[in-house]
């Protein structure tokens, strides 16, 4: 008898089969002497769409909400249900005893595999391979220490409740606004307390007004100082003339060293990477987006085997890990980490509770590099980046604490004190590894230090080098200066600041973070300029129309508390989806009573040809588009031709894709050559879709489940009628 080993993409599946010594390759799988090897393409299974409960359903009206079926049903997606065929013929194999789900090992994963079990009605034994990385020796490990499928169900009613709770919240609210305000309005439970948080913030600073303030500074040669009115004050000076007074005043006069201090402070290592800590890093060193960092990662996990595995909240390492840890560091001593890893293996490694704690991990430890030899020179330009992050964080855990001395000085002129402070380094320690970039302390601030310095506060003074220095010392002021400057309104975040704000929140996992943010980039709700978020027009508008409690962050955060609880065993399933449920209905009716109106920030001057209303200017993959205001007329045409990459055999330019009559067509306007094109719009997926699918998945791209994109994707269809 033969196991049935499911993964979760073809890229996985191929690793594990060769590891297992499944040489038989077979167009849906590979089979060997004791294991037959499949996979998914992200999510085959689904919750069906509400017009797979009623076709009545199919037509949007308000009067049919709220939508709560007592049962949710799962469906087969369309676009994958030849590998979920494939996947229930092999199920019904007489020399199949057993599955061994080997999806990824989160709750996400989990809902993969359970879900195609349900489908194809598994009833034998199943178990479950949990690992944390892609290397052999991780695959071979797992496969010896196997756990049993029914430890993990815990997980699977999490995952249940969390899929049904996004369905039924973010159906009802997104087809209530839309129906109601005729415009593809979407809403979800995460994605709507997100918008909220970036319209408060765009609130703040449309609202700020902008005050003038001066600082006064005396200098005494080799270094500055700042007035300040008392020692808590922080050097802010209000009034002009009292600025111009204070620096009259010490003009040319001298200063006696009333205070002096100095302090050993000593900063330790930074923590191990989690993903919304590393998400959070690229964004602000590499500039990379959240979502992008996901993917990279997601290539340095499976293709490469470099890293540990990316889904994961914790910043702590497992006991059981420390014996492997000298091994890490032995495989990434290469390039320009030789010298740093090197110092370390020739000793002994300090691993304290700041690193290794049992109680902080829950089910992944923190991203940290494998025992995998690396190439570098294999990787690309991003992928080292992200890489050079992961290897330099991880290698300055086992580098002692940074430390210097920091002196203060308190300076007395008459009835005037003047403020400095002084630093000087005694200890690299950790930061050694990071001489060549920007230290990890720049790396770590936090939202609130970042408004600080919009604001102009100056509280905090740089440290500077001071000479030595005397109780009662005089010394002479080479001149005083008045500085005006302005106050400033909170900054716009960037992705960085927004997934600290939601992680502080409870908004979303460190796996889904990214995601929600595209969703919000996706139906026009919010932009980005230079790595800001703010929201659009569409936006500001969304959030004044969706009820308060959906716009808050405390009812979602609470309810993946909930789902966390579910997922350990100590909550209950059935009673969060009837809270779920009687908060939908409740949303439902609130959108209905609703007195407000919607204007598209988007209309256009250009009328609608069917039915003579004004058209909207949307963004979409493929370029600008014009669409009518009706949702019901649903006439649409691209605002600008869009480009095939067929090119003109006389001019050699690309030519626009048209529709005509007889099919689409290629033209080139300057030459007015036309090509007709072959009708490729069949529903059926063929062999070269297919391969593409799989290409595609194999590179790590899952198949999303979200109901943000299934709701799109209705609406676009609705639009289309």
């Amino acid at each position: 008898m033969k196991s049935l080993v499911l993964a979760e993409k073809p890229s996985v599946a191929k690793e594990i089969a060769r590891v297992l010594g499944c040489g038989q390759k077979q167009k849906s799988y590979m089979e060997g002497p004791k294991y037959v090897v499949t996979w998914a393409l992200g999510h085959l299974v689904t919750l069906a769409e509400p017009e797979e409960y009623d076709p009545k359903y199919k037509t949007w009206n308000l009067e049919d909400l709220p939508l709560l079926p007592s049962k949710m049903n799962l469906k087969v997606m369309k676009e994958t249900s030849h590998q979920f065929k494939a996947v229930a013929q092999l199920c019904k194999r007489q020399d199949i005893s057993e599955l061994i789900i080997a999806t990824d090992a989160g709750r996400e994963g989990e809902l993969v595999a359970r879900w195609i079990m349900e489908l194809v009605h598994w009833r034998k034994p199943f178990k479950r391979l949990w690992i944390s990385s892609q290397t052999d020796k991780a695959i071979k490990d797992g496969f010896s220490s196997l756990k049993p499928g029914k430890d993990y169900n815990n997980l699977y009613a999490s995952a249940v409740c969390r899929a049904e709770a996004d369905w039924l919240i973010g159906l009802n609210v997104t087809r209530a606004l839309t129906t109601k305000y005729n415009a593809q309005l979407a809403a979800g439970r995460v994605q709507t307390p997100t918008l909220s948080m970036l319209m408060e913030r765009e609130h703040e600073i449309q609202s700020f007004q902008s005050q003038p303030y001066w600082n006064v500074t005396a200098d005494f040669g080799t270094f500055s100082a700042l007035w300040r009115e008392e020692e808590t004050h922080d050097g802010r000076v209000w009034n002009r003339a009292d600025a111009d007074a204070a620096a009259a005043r010490i003009q040319n006069g001298s200063a006696k060293v009333d205070k002096l201090r100095t302090v050993e402070k000593s900063e330790p290592h930074p923590q191990a990477y989690d993903l919304t800590e590393l998400q959070r890093d690229a964004n602000k060193k590499l500039g990379f987006s959240a979502k992008q960092t996901s993917n990279v990662l997601q290539k340095l996990y499976e293709q490469h085997k470099l890293v540990t595995y990316p889904r994961t909240d914790s910043r702590y390492l497992s006991s059981d890990m420390v014996p492997t840890l000298k091994g890490r560091l032995e495989s990434i001593a290469v390039g320009p980490y030789t010298q740093l890893a090197r110092k370390l293996l020739r000793g002994q490694l300090s691993v304290t509770k700041r690193i290794v704690d049992d109680s902080k991990v829950t089910d992944h430890h923190a991203i940290i590099p494998t025992e995998q030899f690396v190439q570098l020179a294999a990787l690309s330009n991003e992928e080292r980046k992200l890489y050079d992050l992961i290897v330099r964080r991880f290698i300055a855990l086992f580098y002692g604490p940074y430390r210097y001395d920091e002196t203060s000085v308190v300076l007395a002129a008459g009835k005037d004190r003047f403020y400095a402070k002084g630093k000087i380094e005694k200890e690299k320690g950790w930061k050694e590894i990071y001489q060549s970039g920007t230290s990890a302390s720049a790396q770590d601030e936090d939202e609130d230090d970042d408004n600080d310095a919009a604001q102009g506060k100056t509280d905090h003074q740089p440290a500077q080098l001071l000479p030595p220095l005397a109780v009662g010392q005089a010394l002479p002021v080479k001149q005083s200066k008045v500085r005006e400057l302005r106050t400033m309104p909170s900054a716009r975040y960037t992705e960085a600041t927004l997934l600290t704000r939601m992680e502080k929140h409870g908004l979303g996992t460190p796996a889904t973070r990214a995601d929600i943010i595209e969703k919000l980039l996706g139906t026009d709700t919010i932009t980005r300029t230079q790595n800001k978020l703010m929201p659009t027009g569409k936006g500001k508008q969304l959030i004044e129309l969706v009820v308060n409690e959906l716009r808050s962050p405390d009812l979602t955060a609470k309810w993946e508390q909930e789902l966390e609880r579910i997922a350990k065993g100590k909550g209950d399933p059935a009673a969060f989806m009837r809270s779920v449920r009687e908060q939908a209905s409740k949303w439902v009716y609130e959108v209905i009573a609703e007195t407000k109106e919607y204007k598209p920030h988007n209309l256009t001057h250009s009328r609608c040809p069917e039915c003579e209303k004004p058209l909207l200017e949307i963004n979409g993959k493929r370029g600008k588009s014009l669409v009518c205001s009706d949702r019901e007329c649903g006439y649409r045409r691209a605002s600008e031709p869009m480009l095939s990459n067929k090119r003109c055999p006389q001019c050699h330019k690309k030519m626009e894709i048209h529709d005509g009559k007889a099919g689409k067509y290629a033209q080139c306007r300057p030459c007015n050559v036309i090509e007709m094109l072959g009708d490729k719009q069949s529903g059926r997926v063929n062999r070269k879709q297919n391969q593409k699918l799989i290409e595609q998945y194999s590179d790590n791209a899952i198949l999303s489940n979200s109901l943000a994109d299934k709701l799109k994707a209705a609406m676009e269809k609705q639009s289309d009628k």
